[in-house]
């Protein structure tokens, strides 16, 4: 039965050693007191000395290429809790919020990921994705107070069971940083773990100020969620998909991210596992 001793954080950083020691801070003060696994996807501002000169007793892992957010699943390997809750270098979990995520593991087995609600800034506004599964066509199907069943979440506010989350092979290291976690949510709800949000549970995000390019991120999410739809959706679904897109991404963006696609697109083919009937009625559903 997991009790808030069982959660461990796993943060992956890349050339952000301001952010990082600031968030360590806050995480520093929970009263869970988690253990911590910094993941230095290959900084070159001297993230992992400040760390481990800051931070004695935090773990970290320094790689030699930027792995992206799949280097989360390093820190999650070398952590001996069994579950993992993750932080960006600009997020940070709510005082208590670990020990009632323990509690929503401890009381369902199948859980495999719980969802946090995730607010932004110093305004503290619910981000999009948390507004959007809180307002999910499943939430009025489940009693008050359990989690709302979701195929969709933010990376900084999920805590994972870490054996389902390593079974499912983590996040994809080809997909970087940027609409990663629905390839995730889809294989675990495949493999019989439920992924739920929790909306008690609550993670703070204040994005960096570091340099970081929007545009680029805007590309990446277009080229994710195609081959996400290459990898486990049905052609007619795929095309649907393409065009919801197109919709609704300005077109220098969706083209970027068109192009950014094409070097994948054989993989993607060779390997493709396309979903059963029963999840692709959920997906439907919440699309």
């Amino acid at each position: 039965m997991e009790q808030a001793a069982d959660v461990g954080v796993v943060m992956a950083t890349r050339d952000r050693a301001d952010d990082v020691v600031a968030t360590l801070r806050r995480l520093d003060a929970l009263p869970e007191r988690p253990p911590v696994v910094v993941v230095d996807n290959a900084s070159s501002d001297g993230t992992a000395a400040r760390v481990a000169a800051t931070f004695p007793d935090v773990l970290v892992e320094r790689l030699p290429a930027n792995l992206g957010a799949a280097g989360r699943a390093v820190g999650a390997a070398v952590l001996d809790t069994p579950l993992v809750a993750f932080s960006d270098d600009d997020s940070w979990w709510a005082p208590g919020a670990l020990s009632l995520a323990a509690s929503r593991f401890a009381a369902d087995d199948g859980l495999g990921l719980l969802a946090a609600t995730v607010l932004v800034g110093r305004a503290e506004r619910p981000d999009p994705v948390t507004e959007a599964m809180g307002t999910s066509p499943l939430a009025s199907r489940v009693p008050p107070g359990s989690g709302v069943p979701v195929l969709g979440f933010l990376a900084c506010g999920a805590i994972v069971r870490r054996r389902a989350f390593l079974e499912a092979g983590g996040f994809e290291p080809r997909y970087g940083v940027g609409g990663e976690e629905e390839l995730l949510a889809l294989d675990l709800a495949r493999a019989g773990w439920r992924v739920e949000h929790h909306p008690e549970v609550v993670a703070h995000h204040h994005p960096s100020r570091g340099s970081r390019d929007p545009e680029a991120r805007r590309r990446r999410q277009v080229r994710n969620a195609l081959l996400t739809g290459l990898l486990r959706h049905r052609g007619p679904d795929v095309a649907r998909r393409l065009a919801s897109l197109a919709a609704v991404t300005p077109p220098r963006t969706f083209v970027g991210g068109l192009r950014e696609l094409v070097p994948d697109v054989g993989w993607a083919l060779s390997c493709r596992r396309p979903l059963g009937p029963e999840l692709r009625k959920t997906v439907r559903l919440l699309s």
